[in-house]
């Protein structure tokens, strides 16, 4: 039983790791794009720490191949000085046996070395090919193998030429014998050429350079450029850090500033101190508030004289219209004795009276609304039963307009703690509305829920709304056709009261449109106060995501699918059929 647990607890551990790893990235990045100074601050030091690397690989390799360079021609010069040297003196000898050549060979690479600027091993060797009494004398046996077999043929090539330096250069790596494994070789170069003995053959003559010097005043060179470099980019960092924060701070405060102005604290000023671009700004920003403070001054007053206007004769207007509509009763009530002009009359006072009426109570409404005086009289309810109630007053106007009215209710309960009086007066705009745009197609009305809200969506295939009439159809007194005849007499400001009452609810109101396709208009409510929506069960647009929401401000010229054909008006069910509030129903 252990193996199993102790095989899932790395597993688990590494996720852990991994998704720490993970938040710390995320919040690196957060922080590098919420902070301007530390953006540039980074760049900076991106942009210096490659400026110095490369100018440093550049002085590296350029010293370098400096340094090798000149010591090369050195160690060609002495190489071919003692070659020649050599030569003279092997010329001059005329050894007769093979202990007087031995003797010679070894007097010989003695004399090379000392006689040598430099530190360098000395190697006298006979040609592989050609057997030979004598023995090879080296000075340090335990770098022969750094002279390759390639080289010697190349070096026994140099006796057929003609000048009498001919040499061979070879680069080589050194490995000393008490070095340990792994160390480092050292650079070196093997200058190898041919010398002849009278009555005794041609033999190899190799000299081997060690460059240790000139690696450990590169490496030293390297290391103070590293040192330097490392010095430089931080003196960038915090020059560039220090100028940032003087140009950044004087923007924060202006950011607080501005936030505090915007959260209506009008007073907040910048402190301004010398007379720099920085504080010109911040002088242009003090004036630029007290500007604006005057006019949301000005504003606030002239709203407020405006609001107490209109509710006042709002009010005012009511008791002479309740003397008119008594009058306009008693007409009403006896125009059948009248003429026909008359009592035509008569029809079309008690008509306009009712419409007055409607736009007194909407102007009563909207003057709450602005005076913060709107209430919320919440109370456990479900929405299919709104619905319900809402189709049944709309089925006249519907059957007038020739209307189908598709609602579908769903098999779950969407209950939420909501004012019903003004949800209804929301759904009823968005039916009414709906109804009249329809052009005699179907009116598609769905209710849906989950776990934060609840949901209803009004969908008609009319003659739908452009990208500009969508950002304006919350506006007050806006209509999208002002020469579009309206039977019902509308006010033009029921989708602005619509909109304020979802938003007393904490929840949203939000449309769609095409022009030739329809519109949709979805009421999304929280379940309970306090909940904030991240979402909606239902869709707004066709093929929109659930999660979605927002104004659709997409173009005339975009294409949607086509709407499918409905069911004929023999297959819809009566009206007596919308009584069962619990499932999908179809009324005319």
């Amino acid at each position: 039983m252990s193996a199993p647990g102790g095989s899932r607890r790395p597993r688990s551990l590494a996720e852990q790791l991994w998704r720490r790893v993970r938040l710390m990235g995320a919040r690196a990045v957060r922080r590098w794009r919420s902070s301007m100074q530390l953006r540039i601050v980074t760049s900076a030091l991106v942009v210096g720490i490659a400026s110095v690397a490369a100018l440093g690989a550049y002085l590296s390799t350029s010293i370098g191949d400096g340094l090798f360079e000149q010591r090369l021609a050195a160690v060609d010069a002495e190489s071919a000085r003692s070659s020649a040297q050599a030569r003279s003196t092997f010329e001059a000898a005329s050894p007769t046996t093979s202990a007087d050549l031995q003797q010679l060979l070894n007097d010989m690479v003695f004399q090379l070395q000392s006689g040598a600027s430099s530190s360098r091993d000395v190697f006298l060797w006979s040609p592989e090919a050609i057997p030979s009494s004598v023995v090879d004398v080296s000075t340090a046996r335990q770098y022969d193998s750094v002279i390759t077999p390639e080289m010697r043929r190349a070096t026994i090539a140099t006796a057929d030429e003609d000048s009498e330096v001919a040499q061979v250069l070879q680069s080589v790596a050194i490995v000393p014998t008490t070095a340990e494994p792994g160390t480092t070789p050292i650079p070196g170069v093997v200058v190898g050429t041919a010398v002849t003995i009278p009555s005794s053959g041609t033999f190899e003559l190799y000299y081997l350079y060690s460059f240790e010097p000139q690696q450990e005043t590169l490496e030293f060179i390297q290391g103070s450029l590293l040192v330097g470099g490392v010095l430089l980019v931080a003196l960038l960092g915090v020059i560039t850090w220090i100028v940032t924060r003087l140009a950044v701070d004087p923007v924060r405060r202006a950011a607080r500033v501005a936030e505090r102005l915007a959260d209506g604290h009008l007073d907040e000023r910048l402190v301004v101190r010398g007379h720099d671009e920085l504080a010109t700004l911040g002088r242009s920003f003090n004036g630029m508030a007290e500007s604006l403070q005057e006019q949301i001054t000005r504003m606030e007053a002239l709203s407020m004289l405006q609001r107490r206007f209109v509710s006042d004769v709002s009010h005012e207007l009511r008791t002479p219209l309740t003397t008119v509509r008594m009058a306009s009763e008693m007409l009403y009530e006896g125009r059948d004795e009248f003429g026909p002009v008359e009592k035509r009359s008569a029809e079309l006072l008690q008509t306009q009276l009712d419409r007055f009426e409607d736009l007194l109570a909407d102007l009563l409404e909207i003057s709450r609304f602005d005076a913060g005086a709107a209430s919320l009289d919440a109370e456990r309810r479900d929405l299919r039963e709104i619905v319900d109630r809402v189709v049944e007053h709309a089925l006249p106007l519907a059957e007038r307009k020739g209307v189908w009215l598709s609602v579908h209710l769903g098999d779950v309960a969407a209950t939420a703690d909501v004012d019903a009086r003004r949800v209804e007066r929301i759904l009823r705009n968005l039916v009414v509305n709906a109804i009249e745009h329809a052009e005699e197609k179907p009116v598609e009305i769905t209710v849906g829920e989950d776990a934060q809200g609840v949901v209803v969506v009004v969908r008609d295939h009319g003659v739908g709304m452009t990208a500009q009439q969508v950002e304006r159809v919350f506006d007050r007194f806006w209509r999208a056709d002002p020469a579009r005849a309206r039977t019902t007499g509308g006010t033009g400001l029921g989708l602005s009261i619509s909109l304020e009452d979802a938003r007393l609810h904490g929840g949203w109101l939000e449309a769609w449109g095409r022009l030739g396709q329809g519109s949709s208009f979805r009421l999304t409510l929280p379940r309970r106060a306090g909940i904030v929506l991240a979402g909606s069960p239902l869709p707004l647009a066709p093929d929109e995501p659930t999660d979605g929401r927002g104004l659709d401000l997409a173009g005339d010229d975009v294409t949607a699918p086509a709407v499918p054909d409905h069911a004929s008006p023999t297959a819809l069910p009566t009206i007596n059929d919308v009584a069962d509030p619990s499932g999908d129903q179809e009324v005319s």
